[in-house]
């Protein structure tokens, strides 16, 4: 029934889809249709194997590559997981309407129809898994994007690096902070790095751990670290923590910082004088 009537299902599939409104998507008619043949033709195709019905969907590697990339194609679209299983399951009603055309039993038809649901419920399975994890995928890489972003490594002097930081400072971004800071230090052959907190709007003891480690990874490439932006409120409480930072060279503002970066590394000021 699939072989011979592949693009009426296909076509009545694209109708059903666009009468339920079941895209989510931006994925135009023509695309609609691309994808219906394939997924047809790739079930016409797994049919005739060896597979059990019920592990089609994961056990035929083609009818696999195309249900997975149905879901792919659609979450990076914009559309909902339910949206994308429904989507897959609107494939029932063409089936059955094409089998009880071409079917008068009643005992063939319910064969073939708890045969069509085992076979496109784990299609439909299949596809809410693979969006899931697809979703995962791009919200993981979005979230990586904007961690890179809100902590640019900024050439204020020669050999004098700093990090604007803006927001809390968590276990993932201090990982961000410190390879982009490290790397940029290697390949400026940077002598000091200068981290400002003046956007952070607290400091607890997991901050300061975290500005901590950052400091040890910057003086094992061989450089100078300078926290600044110690406001008033951020002393007393860093104070009343008993937080230790006596090792660490602070400043109040950006601009003492770079002033003392430049006696560290005993470069000229802007104005052509001796930093010192």
């Amino acid at each position: 029934m699939l072989r011979a009537n592949a693009d009426a299902i296909a076509d009545r599939w694209v109708q059903l889809q666009l009468e339920q409104a079941v895209l989510g998507s931006d994925l135009t008619e023509s695309e609609l249709h691309e994808e219906a043949d394939a997924l047809v033709a790739a079930l016409a195709a797994a049919l005739g194997g060896d597979v059990p019905v019920q592990r089609l969907a994961h056990g035929d590697q083609d009818l696999n590559r195309i249900v997975t990339d149905l879901s792919l194609r659609r979450a990076r679209g914009g559309a909902s997981p339910t949206v994308t299983s429904l989507a897959v399951l609107a494939l029932k009603q063409a089936l059955l309407e094409s089998v009880r055309g071409t079917t008068g039993e009643s005992d063939g038809l319910l064969a073939v129809a708890l045969l069509i649901n085992q076979l496109l419920d784990a299609a439909g399975a299949l596809s809410f898994e693979v969006y899931v994890e697809g979703r995962e995928a791009i919200i993981h890489r979005q979230s990586h994007q904007l961690l890179e972003m809100s902590t640019p490594v900024v050439r204020l002097w020669r050999q004098v690096l700093a990090v604007p930081l803006i927001g809390t400072l968590d276990t993932a971004r201090t990982q961000v902070v410190m390879e982009n800071l490290l790397q940029a230090i290697q390949d400026d052959e940077a002598l000091v790095a200068i981290i400002d907190i003046t956007g952070v709007p607290t400091v607890d003891t997991a901050v300061a751990q975290h500005l901590m480690q950052t400091v040890k990874a910057v003086r094992l490439m061989g450089a100078d670290c300078v926290i600044s932006g110690i406001r008033p409120p951020i002393a007393q409480t860093i104070a009343q923590l008993g937080i230790d930072l006596s090792t660490i060279l602070t400043r109040a503002t950006l601009a003492d910082a770079l002033a003392a970066a430049i006696k560290i590394t005993d470069a000229p000021g802007p104005d052509g004088t001796d930093g010192r």
